[in-house]
C-alpha cells in the first residue's frame, strides 16, 4: 500500500504566504524562512536546480583548473560522462546537476 502525499492545509498555505511576505519585507531572514518552509512542506519544498549547458560545465572545470578525470572524481562521475556533458551529448540531472549548480554559485571549493 502506498501513502498518498498530503497537500498543505489552507491554514498552512496562509502561514506560508505570510512568511513569504515577511521575508520580502525584511522582517525575517532567508534562513528562518527556509526553516519555516521545510518544516511545513517537507519533501514538497524540493530545490529546483537550474539547467546547465555543456559549455558552462567546461568553463566551470577549466576555471577550477581541473582535468576531466579529476573533475569527474570530485563529482563521483565517470570521465566519459563528464565528456558527454561537456559536448552536450547528455544533460546533467539529479545529484550531478545539483553539484554543478553548487559549483557554479560557490566555486569548486564548496565540494572539496
Amino acid at each position: 500500500m502506498t501513502k498518498k502525499k498530503a497537500q498543505p492545509s489552507r491554514l498552512t498555505k496562509s502561514l506560508l504566504d505570510t512568511a513569504d511576505d515577511m521575508r520580502r519585507a525584511g522582517v525575517i531572514n532567508a534562513a528562518t524562512h527556509a526553516k519555516i518552509t521545510l518544516r511545513h512542506l517537507g519533501d514538497q519544498a524540493a530545490v529546483m536546480a537550474e539547467p546547465i549547458t555543456g559549455d558552462d560545465i567546461r568553463k566551470l572545470r577549466e576555471h577550477a583548473r581541473l582535468s576531466q578525470a579529476v573533475f569527474a572524481r570530485y563529482l563521483n562521475l565517470t570521465v566519459g560522462y563528464v565528456s558527454q556533458l561537456e559536448r552536450g551529448a547528455k544533460r546533467p540531472s539529479g545529484p550531478a546537476l545539483v553539484l554543478l549548480n553548487v559549483i557554479r554559485r560557490k566555486g569548486i571549493e564548496a565540494i572539496l
